[in-house]
């Protein structure tokens, strides 16, 4: 009788209300991590299938995982974990897709509403603690306001610069019962998602271009977000002005083209740090001018006129000062920039830095049996250059960006601006899951690889084919090249031990090989791709190989350390 009234009602709980706004939203997969603060939304996702549930073996790895997912995407990637530990596991995932933009929705349990601030178990405030690290973030606290809630999330997380969002339910709005509607849409006072394209300043930009003889563009993980990608190759075409990118850029213009010139900044190619130090116009679209690609703020790009188009206003003339600031979206603008004819004279200058880029060698030269560099050419050239890259954080990272050709946007999954040691598999995991038809590749050190291990299990649980290649060097990389360059090499604990990475993956169920030399690594690297499902590869490579070039912390982007 009661189910007979809650139907003629329309009555439904707390859970069934975010799971319907999860199908309103054309959710089909969550990634997440049962808890008893979350019993009501489990118990209610048992009769939703049509909302593919991953269970993951850590919250950090799920928060990762929907990160893949969205980025691959360019969806919100959603995420349910439980209260307490539950929500704190995600804080690392939550600062890695605020730092680098990237769209998700965090849903955390939180004890029944009478229980908060008595200490409660597995009480904690997640609401105050994530607050510097997203776009936005909710405690509800009456059932009838969570589907508007729910909508207003996913709005916020992938409008404007795209973000997480974070939702925390108490457990007794869960089962609360209401008979709200879910809205049709939202409208946030004081919001705007997308601003609008000033006509007046796309005309001072395009005479600007119109009259640069050493222009540079500058392109960042805005390009990518704002699905810009072959409007911009289309402009460069046009004007052949040369490119360079921020490490969250690469993919969104062809790395095999001959107007790229590499990444930008401390780990940038001679060419890229040479170009934009010369430049006479600076047009940077969608880039944070962090640290990492400045170098010294006040010797950057010296002689340049800047121009930089950016979604977020707060990101114009914050790290460095800018002639003509442009706020809206990158793809409007461009769009907007068609319609002058840009005739630019590069002809001097693209030859003057296509030499450079041949001139310079860029991480050629190794001591090693087997080169970390050559693993990366390698796999390049099992995949075509067609796969979807995921990294972990290191020297492993850099020379996947500069020796694996990506030739479309979405195609290299990692960690840029917080630096997360331990993102690359979950996040390989979520890009299967996006991408079910391209081949994913894991790129991990040994010590990045250790971190989350443990999703070797969700890989196999799902069967998902992530060929995984562990660059094996006994050391944490990057911070032993920082002790050997500017620390007299002092080397302290940095030298880290592994397992058997090979029978680890034999004892989850996984394919392992490992390689010495050269022959060795191309020989597995065609196994592995031979292979249906996951496949672990070890490559035991030179322990004090270095990543150059390298800009000095502290120093001017021009001055570089080369390999000897």
């Amino acid at each position: 009788m009661l189910a007979e009234q809650q139907q003629a009602t329309k009555l439904r709980s707390g859970a069934e209300i975010l799971l319907d706004c999860l199908l309103d939203e054309q959710v089909e997969t969550l990634f997440g991590y049962p808890g008893g603060a979350v019993l009501p939304i489990y118990d209610a996702l048992y009769h939703y299938p049509q909302i593919r549930h991953i269970l993951t073996r850590h919250e950090q790895a799920a928060v990762h995982a929907a990160d893949g997912f969205a980025r691959v995407t360019g969806k919100t990637g959603v995420v349910l974990v439980t209260s307490g530990p539950g929500a704190t596991n995600t804080v690392t995932g939550i600062a890695n897709a605020y730092m680098d933009s990237v769209p998700l929705v965090i849903i955390t349990g939180q004890v029944p509403e009478n229980m908060i601030g008595r200490d409660s178990f597995q009480e904690v405030d997640i609401y105050g603690i994530t607050m510097p690290i997203t776009k936005h973030n909710y405690l509800i606290n009456d059932v009838n306001e969570l589907a508007t809630v729910v909508k207003e999330a996913f709005y916020i997380a992938n409008s404007g610069r795209k973000g997480p969002v974070l939702i925390d339910i108490p457990k007794n709005i869960m089962t609360a019962q209401t008979d709200a509607e879910i809205p049709e849409q939202v409208k946030i006072r004081g919001y705007r998602g997308k601003p609008p394209v000033s006509q007046r300043m796309v005309e001072r930009m395009a005479a600007r271009i119109q009259h640069a003889r050493k222009p540079v563009f500058l392109i960042g993980g805005g390009v990518i977000g704002a699905n810009a990608s072959e409007i911009f190759r289309q402009l460069v075409e046009q004007t052949q002005i040369p490119v360079v990118s921020t490490m969250m850029g690469i993919g969104a213009f062809p790395t095999r083209h001959p107007l790229f010139l590499g990444m930008l900044g401390m780990h940038g190619t001679f060419a890229a740090n040479k170009a934009v130090h010369q430049a006479d116009l600076l047009i940077a679209l969608g880039v944070r001018f962090s640290d990492r690609v400045m170098g010294k703020a006040k010797s950057f790009s010296p002689e340049s006129y800047k121009i930089h188009v950016d979604v977020d206003a707060s990101e114009l003339n914050k790290n460095i000062k800018i002639d003509l600031p442009i706020t809206a979206d990158i793809q409007d603008v461009l769009l907007a920039l068609q319609k002058y004819p840009l005739h630019v004279d590069t002809d001097e200058w693209v030859e003057l830095t296509t030499h450079w880029q041949k001139k310079v060698p860029r991480f050629d030269r190794s001591n090693s049996q087997l080169k970390p560099q050559s693993v990366i050419q390698l796999l390049d050239a099992a995949t075509e250059g067609n796969g979807i890259v995921v990294t972990d954080v290191g020297q492993h990272q850099i020379w996947t960006i500069h020796n694996y050709a990506f030739a479309e946007p979405r195609s290299l999954l990692t960690s840029a601006g917080l630096g997360t040691m331990g993102y690359g598999l979950p996040a390989a995991i979520g890009a299967a899951f996006a991408a079910p038809n391209r081949q994913v590749i894991c790129i991990s050190g040994d010590g990045s690889f250790q971190m989350n291990l443990q999703e070797l299990m969700t890989v196999v649980d799902h069967q998902l084919p992530i060929k995984i290649a562990i660059l094996n060097n006994g050391y944490l990389g990057m911070v032993r090249q920082w002790q050997e360059l500017f620390f007299e090499n002092r080397y302290s604990s940095v030298k880290i031990s592994s397992p058997d990475f090979v029978t680890l993956a034999k004892s989850y169920g996984i394919t392992g090989l490992r390689a010495h030399s050269y022959e060795q690594a191309k020989a597995i690297i065609q196994t592995a791709m031979s292979i249906d499902g996951p496949v672990l590869m070890e490559f035991d490579v030179a322990e004090e190989e270095n990543v150059y070039p390298m800009v000095p912390p502290g120093g001017e982007n021009h001055e570089m350390i080369l390999p000897e």
